[in-house]
């Protein structure tokens, strides 16, 4: 090992080989790790990101910034921190990518007098954002699990395909809690629930990291949450809502599971925008959590401090806006973080320990990652990529896993499951186009939209296809109906005959994803109310008008009122976008060859208005208490999922009635499976504050379980609770425990809780510490007899 440069020297501590490496730079070098490029849209390949005049990332004062962009030998002579997306930007082989990376990887380090590589990025929502790869279910999917051990083994698996083709960073999971449904990234939220998403969230981070990828967690912090769900919109949040409902997920990803990274939110909060904001991006993130992450921009989000947020002059001032607030790395391409940032260094606008600080934090993910120790060169990155099957057997078996799993049956009417029916008449528009099981950062839907006559790559069977191999002895016909989203009600005549002449009709109804107004779920793709889209609606009301057996299966990215068929339909069952494996998962709920076990990770409204966005309400906002004509009571409520089995959840016993408020309880419930066969109960526990120093939610999950029992079975559930996990912003902005009753109450839903008592927290007001208890542990014992 040579000693002129001792940041290769893997022998020395990782700080002792960055401070090196930084003492070694100049300027220009250091500013250059910053940055980052994307060629693939060169290729005109971008897909919902690259902008353009007629999307709404475009900034128009800056489009000549933007459409210039400059080749990889000069946007590297200095160095370079990321190479963005060289699989997710348009159809590429496996070989081809990996060739891609190793040419790219060259030119970059061949271009920078020190050699240093450049980190990889991809998308990893659904799965990798590449041709041919797994496309996974819906992250709302997940949510709808319970299970954060299924997401662990699916993000494991997501991790080891991108690391064998050379990549080093994921951009997942999203941990933005759902607060109105209208939003159109609903589909790429876990849930509504903090604990919920918090859990799953950290499960997805423990999976990607295990394989060697950076998780990057977004968006920090409230999208959201934004005025009239409008992408991109102001969000009207005050900062006890942010600190006790939307940032939870982030802090318990990074406490939990060592997420290392995190991406900025578009959005401003009271007028300040996120990726700007130094008390987000740096007081609560690193002086607070004590994060020692990269912080990434989202897509352009430096250059929008100018064009969109109206903050900045230009893009260079954005830039040093940005990087004082925290944002380490500006992707994809380096516009705010370039020369223009070097000069305004040299002019004292910025200190120069802030570019030092953001290099120092990337430059120690690439020593960690390897890129800087002797052995590693860009073709031994992808060596994994000759043996790797980007939907192999062992995803599908995974897929089809999570997609079963997620599915929830809302109500099985009198219809479900499926007994043998000579004749089924499939209709609907989401029946025979299987891109409606996937999301809007599926390869398929997220890129091949803009390459016309491109496969898929993988095995993607429809609704339609796999009822057909699961009813192989019925007859089955089918009629669409109407499209997903126009206007046109001229096949509702062919559909009503379908059903007229079948035993039980199947309609499929929901979403198909896009971006920026290309579909009706999806970044860009927000809703105006919660109807479903188009005439999909009066289809439903037309087949239920034959008086003969309707089914309704809703394949979506958000969640629709659907109270009008409430009573009326023979079975209702709800799948979020379930991903390539789909089709058969929801073939077999229909027929009961699946036992459905997904439970609701949003509410399902009745009516398309007047109701409150989640569950996470204070009474004034949840209750129908005579004060408004409008009842926010959902149709069916978070936590919510029937199966073809029977579970009581009773004997509930709680370990203390007097707490310390620095202490901790058990509470303990005994779930039973009833029924004649076995299934999975997912036993949760809420608790409620009745009397705070401010309005709490009448109820909020603490803690959940799923648990398989077979028929006749029972065990016991026991959470254990610490105090932490009941604190609270008090009106001082400290989190707090306060003293008083805390009511426990524990079941299948948020309205299904037969389970109800008390704890007393005895002792002063105290403030939860940094370093709290975020999780409640959960143990699965035999049943007491």
């Amino acid at each position: 090992m040579t000693t002129d440069q001792p940041w290769r020297d893997p022998g020395l501590p990782t700080s002792e080989r960055v401070e090196a490496l930084l003492a070694a730079m100049t300027l220009e070098e250091k500013v250059a790790q910053l940055g980052s490029r994307w060629l693939g849209k060169d290729k005109g390949a971008t897909g919902a990101a690259g902008p353009e005049p007629e999307d709404s990332h475009n900034v128009a004062p800056m489009e000549d910034e933007f459409a210039a962009g400059s080749a990889l030998e000069d946007a590297s002579r200095h160095g370079l921190g990321h190479l963005t997306r060289i699989y997710g930007s348009y159809p590429v082989s496996v070989a081809e990518g990996a060739d891609e990376v190793v040419r790219q990887q060259r030119i970059v380090m061949a271009s920078n007098r020190l050699g240093i590589p450049a980190i990889v990025h991809e998308e990893c929502l659904t799965g990798f954002t590449a041709h041919g790869a797994t496309v996974y279910p819906s992250a709302t999917a997940w949510g709808a699990t319970f299970d954060p051990e299924l997401i662990e083994r699916m993000a494991a698996a997501i991790g080891r395909d991108m690391a064998a083709l050379g990549v080093h960073q994921g951009l997942s999971p999203v941990l933005d809690v759902v607060r109105d449904y209208r939003w159109g990234r609903v589909e790429e939220a876990i849930g509504e629930d903090p604990y919920l998403v918090s859990l799953v969230g950290a499960a997805y981070v423990r999976g990607l990291q295990s394989a060697g990828v950076i998780a990057t967690l977004k968006h920090f912090a409230g999208y959201s949450a934004s005025r009239g769900a409008r992408n991109h919109g102001p969000v009207p949040m005050g900062r006890r809502e942010l600190l006790d409902v939307i940032l939870p997920p982030f802090e318990t990803a990074i406490a939990e599971a060592g997420a290392g990274s995190v991406m900025n939110s578009y959005s401003d909060i009271d007028g300040v925008p996120a990726g700007a904001d130094e008390w987000l991006l740096t007081e609560v993130l690193r002086d607070e959590w004590g994060f020692t992450g990269t912080v990434v921009s989202d897509y352009w989000a430096v250059p929008f401090l100018a064009g969109n947020h109206r903050i900045a002059a230009d893009s260079g001032h954005a830039g040093v806006l940005a990087l004082t607030a925290g944002i380490d790395v500006e992707l994809p391409d380096t516009i705010g973080y370039g020369e223009e940032l070097v000069a305004r260094v040299r002019r004292g606008e910025v200190p120069e320990e802030y570019a030092d600080r953001a290099a120092r934090r990337l430059l120690t993910q690439k020593i960690e990652l390897g890129l800087l120790d002797p052995g590693w060169t860009p073709e031994t990155s992808v060596a994994g990529s000759a043996e790797t099957d980007l939907d192999s057997a062992a995803n599908r078996e995974i897929a089809r896993e999570l997609a079963e799993r997620s599915i929830v049956l809302l109500d099985a009417g009198t219809a479900l499951p499926l007994r043998d029916p000579a004749r089924i008449a499939v209709v609907g528009p989401c029946a025979d186009d299987a891109r409606t099981f996937l999301g809007c950062y599926a390869f398929p839907n997220h890129v091949l939209p803009r390459y016309p006559g491109v496969d898929a790559g993988i095995a993607l069977p429809s609704a339609l296809e796999a009822l057909r191999a699961e009813f192989q002895g019925t007859s089955i016909s089918y009629a669409e109906g109407c499209t997903i989203s126009g206007p046109d009600r001229s096949g509702f005549a062919a559909a009503v005959a379908a059903a007229e002449t079948a035993d039980v009709t199947v309609v499929f109804v929901g979403d198909l994803a896009g971006l920026f107004g290309n579909g009706t779920s999806g970044e860009g793709c927000d809703a105006e109310d919660l109807r479903l889209p188009g005439v999909q609606a009066g289809l439903v009301e037309a087949l239920l008008a034959t008086g003969k057996p309707v089914v309704v299966v809703v394949v979506s990215g958000r969640p629709y009122a659907l109270g009008g068929f409430a009573g009326r339909a023979a079975g209702l069952v709800q799948a979020f976008m379930p991903g390539e494996e789909g089709g058969a998962a929801i073939a077999g709920v229909l027929s009961g060859r699946v036992q459905p076990g997904g439970k609701l990770p949003v509410q399902i409204p009745r009516h398309p208005g007047g109701q409150p966005g989640t569950y996470l309400q204070p009474r004034l906002g949840a209750d129908h208490i005579g004060v408004s004509n409008l009842d926010p009571t959902p149709l069916f409520a978070f936590g919510h999922g029937r199966s073809y089995t029977r579970f009581t959840v009773d004997a509930l016993r709680i370990s203390d009635e007097r707490v310390p408020v620095d202490g901790e309880f058990t509470v303990t419930v005994r779930v039973a499976n009833t029924g004649d066969r076995a299934g999975a109960e997912v036993v949760q526990l809420y608790l409620s504050d009745p009397i705070a120093e401010v309005t709490r939610p009448v109820r909020q999950l603490a803690g959940f379980q799923r648990v398989p029992l077979d028929a006749g079975a029972a065990a016991d559930v026991v959470f254990t609770v610490h105090t932490d996990r009941t604190a609270f912003t008090g009106r001082r902005m400290r989190r707090i425990v306060e003293p008083g009753e805390l009511r426990v109450l524990v079941g299948s839903s948020a309205a299904d809780l037969p389970c109800e008592g008390s704890v007393q927290l005895v002792g002063e007001v105290r403030e939860a510490p940094a370093g709290r208890r975020l999780v409640t542990p959960v143990e699965v014992r035999p049943a007491d007899s």
